[in-house]
């Protein structure tokens, strides 16, 4: 049933009630006044569009387009959102109050029209210079250790945290728009370049006292990931971020992030059949030639896109499996590995040939992350992955020159307490991270299970926090790999996740170090010494 928006004081109740009838609508079609439904789309934009779509078509989550969810209903669907699903659903009774599931849970039942595209005029109408490359200081401004830079997602306040890893200080808090997902970097580690749900690109300059934003522009209305040019001529030249709405890839001015070239990844799947949405999952920075890997989530496809022509942009499309999501290269920076999610699977391409490589079957809706690689007493080299839909890391070798009996084979498998989101390592450490931050229970999703590289077995499990409201999620490790941050969220408000901190352990002993207060729902952090190498 479409929307019906009515003004009393022009239309009477009867006459409203008499052109719903009109319209073909029967009595018990659900129904949201404006407020309501415009309460509920944002809602639903925030917090499941990621896994659910925007047209709902479904993808890591299931589809919720009209068809099925008036089959549930509207106690069912309250229920579900609730408590969340055996699946990798979480509970959302964290999050949105009793009113608020009433409203999301009517929302899915009706039919919403698509969201608006946008084109390369509008995106460079949308684009800030705060300052003028030519004022770019030369030398850093401050004393700090920025090479040991914790950048910190504070995802629902709309910010980036810059927090000193030497001194546990907050440098800054810089707005970059709503719910920033990742954030790349430039080849020197100087310049951070942000992707936001909202499709702001922000561009952040750590030499200035303190850090600050030099840059943005806002290149879709939904959006997970980005890139920067990091190889020979064309070192930090280009920067491209990918789109979940409109479906779309754009290539941007690295300096002045003005909008270059709008490249649609619609098209046809690795079934045969034509998506209308489908969605940039993921982009990637080859270490090894001029291109980018653009995962296109509904397609099962890998682009890799050559970005030395632009003028004759080269896409080469890797089939794969679908839904594309998240991935990390092998230590080589040859191999490419990634997940499609909602086909229990890793996915393997070598970036150099541009040739796929493997699948790997690995458990329910593996999310690796950022991921981790290390070297087993038996395997050599291997990497791993949690998994949304059960408690289980997955372990496999990616070494097929020096290891060719386990490369892409399941090496071993670690039980966890519930389902996760990030594992997380490091080469000086003796021991793999991994959150549970899926599972609906606070003792098991405030904690991190912590096993040995040696022996494959839990060493310990650490509740990061015993707050009744509260979780853990994402480890990053420090410059030289002997602390590990954890961020926490809290509930600091009777309808948003508001507070939050970081505890600091000692990655050998394991015990607490230090605890950094005053963050708003820290999420992933980026430790820039860490990510200019690529030290997963």
């Amino acid at each position: 049933m479409k929307r019906l928006v009515t003004t009393l004081s022009v239309m009477s109740v009867a006459a409203a009630l008499s052109m719903v009838s009109i319209q073909g609508a029967r009595a018990a079609d659900p129904t949201l006044n404006e407020q309501d439904f415009e309460e509920a789309k944002t809602l639903y934009f925030q917090r499941c569009a990621g896994c659910h779509g925007v047209l709902r078509k479904g993808a890591t989550g299931k589809n919720l387009e009209p068809v099925n969810t008036k089959k549930l209903g509207q106690k069912r669907l309250e229920r579900i959102i609730t408590l969340g699903t055996e699946g990798g659903m979480n509970n959302f009774d964290d999050i949105f109050d009793k009113e608020q599931i009433r409203k999301l849970a009517t929302y899915i039942q009706m039919d919403v029209p698509p969201p608006a595209e946008m084109d390369l005029a509008t995106m460079k109408q949308r684009r800030k210079v705060l300052v003028d490359p030519k004022d770019y200081p030369t030398k850093p401004m401050h004393s700090r250790n920025w090479e040991n830079f914790f950048l910190v997602i504070l995802r629902d306040a709309g910010k980036l945290g810059v927090v000193d890893g030497d001194t546990k200080e907050i440098v800054a808090k810089i707005d970059t728009g709503y719910a920033v997902h990742v954030l790349k970097e430039s080849s020197d580690g100087r310049f951070w370049y942000t992707m936001g749900r909202d499709g702001k690109v922000t561009k952040i300059d750590l030499w200035t006292d303190p850090p600050q934003l030099v840059a943005e522009v806002q290149v879709a209305s939904d959006a997970r990931d980005i890139a920067v040019s990091h190889f020979g001529e064309w070192k930090d030249k280009y920067v491209v971020a990918g789109g979940y709405w409109p479906p779309h890839f754009v290539i941007m001015d690295a300096l002045t992030l003005e909008p270059l070239k709008v490249v649609s990844t619609r098209g046809v799947s690795v079934d045969g059949a034509y998506v209308n949405e489908a969605r940039v999952a993921a982009v990637y920075n080859t270490p090894n030639a001029p291109t980018w890997i653009i995962a296109v989530k509904e397609l099962g496809q890998l682009w890799q896109v050559d970005y030395s022509d632009l003028d004759n942009l080269r896409v080469e499309m890797i089939n794969s499996h679908k839904f594309l999501h998240d991935g990390f290269f092998d230590p080589t920076l040859k191999y490419f590995q990634i997940a499609a999610n909602a086909s229990n699977r890793i996915e393997v391409m070598d970036s150099t040939t541009r040739k796929f490589v493997a699948s790997i079957e690995t458990g329910n809706k593996p999310h690796p992350g950022p991921g981790a690689n290390w070297v087993d007493p038996k395997c050599g080299p291997v990497a791993g992955t949690t998994h949304l839909g059960e408690g289980k890391v997955t372990v496999w070798g990616n070494d097929p020159k020096g290891h060719p009996d386990y490369a892409w084979k399941i090496c071993y498998t670690v039980t966890t307490d519930g389902p996760g989101l990030f594992i997380r390592t490091h080469p000086k450490s003796d021991y793999v991270w991994a959150d549970q931050t899926k599972h609906p229970e606070p003792d098991v999703q405030q904690s991190v299970k912590v096993f040995s590289k040696a022996t494959g077995k839990v060493v310990k499990t650490i509740r990061v926090t015993e707050m009744d409201k509260a979780l853990a999620v994402h480890t990053e490790f420090n410059k030289d790999g002997t602390e590990a941050w954890v961020s926490v969220w809290v509930r600091g408000g009777k309808k948003n996740w508001l507070k939050g901190h970081i505890v600091v352990y000692d990655a050998q002993t394991l015990e607490k170090k230090a605890v950094i207060e005053g963050l708003e729902t820290p999420t992933g952090k980026f430790n820039v010494w860490n990510r200019k190498h690529h030290v997963t």
